[in-house]
């Protein structure tokens, strides 16, 4: 059982809840994510590690309120126990050699963009983030966001806040101004990263992108998160989760990604109709 110590709601949809899980801390690096079931009438769902403080031995997890299994989550409060917590899983990230790095988040993708971003900032890589939202009251982690970059900018698709335009617009905007990126990474809804790699592949600077297939065991065993990179089939769970975002199938990762709508909203359904 895991505790959680602290829950706060980032906007409408997004939770953040610190966890009680010191053996899971004192391990996990920026990249990594754990496998979490918070009951029996929950499914085990992948949550990247969103911060860690190895000295309390927590962990902080975030996630949107989609499907049945966060619905459940997100009724639980400081002092209650998820059931089932399973981690560090996946490859840390790798960023080679390269000091001028810009992360791209998107939506509540900057959940996964900002451990990144912090663990760049923190090893004295030279680091701007473009942070993109629909609207001002989904922002999410601005000040965090900021606390961990060089430079921060903040896109809305209906110009409420920040500047109007997509995150493409922005990285676009700032590759012609020269600012010299030698890596991107990008981590939000999957035609983001399609359109961030397809632009970053007219500049030719390398780009990372964190995928969130369809995954049960994060293991391995099941072959559910499996993706196509390079003309390969690969494993997010082990092998991953980030890919090279120029040889990413996307357009497949969408279409697998939408294979159990209908069970989906069954199971939620289910759930409130047990309330």
């Amino acid at each position: 059982m895991f505790q959680i110590m602290d829950r706060r709601q980032l906007n409408d949809s997004v939770v953040l809840q610190v966890l009680k899980a010191p053996l899971i801390a004192a391990k996990t690096r920026a990249g990594q994510f754990v496998m979490v079931r918070p009951n029996q009438r929950g499914e085990r769902i992948p949550l990247t590690v969103a911060d860690h403080d190895r000295d309390a031995g927590t962990i902080t997890i975030i996630f949107q309120v989609v499907g049945g299994t966060t619905r459940i989550m997100a009724d639980l409060g400081r002092g209650d126990f998820l059931e089932d917590v399973t981690g560090p899983l996946g490859v840390p990230t790798h960023y080679g050699d390269a000091k001028r790095i810009c992360v791209v988040g998107g939506g509540v993708g900057c959940a996964i963009a900002y451990p990144q971003a912090k663990a760049l900032h923190g090893a004295g890589a030279a680091v701007d983030v473009i942070a993109g939202f629909r609207s001002k009251e989904l922002v999410i982690l601005e000040e965090e966001m900021r606390a961990a970059s060089r430079h921060y900018f903040l896109t809305t698709d209906d110009g409420s806040y920040g500047e109007k335009g997509f995150v493409t617009d922005k990285l676009r905007a700032r590759i012609d101004a020269g600012a010299g990126y030698e890596l991107v990474i990008a981590i939000g809804p999957v035609p983001m990263m399609k359109f961030v790699s397809r632009l970053t592949a007219e500049y030719g600077v390398k780009t990372l992108v964190s995928l969130n297939p369809i995954m049960i065991d994060g293991t391995g065993m099941c072959g559910c998160c499996r993706v196509t990179v390079g003309g390969q089939t690969r494993f997010a769970c082990v092998d991953g989760p980030d890919f090279d975002g120029h040889q990413v199938d996307f357009d497949e990762l969408m279409s697998r990604n939408t294979s159990f709508q209908a069970e989906e909203a069954d199971h939620i359904c289910r759930l409130e109709g047990a309330r």
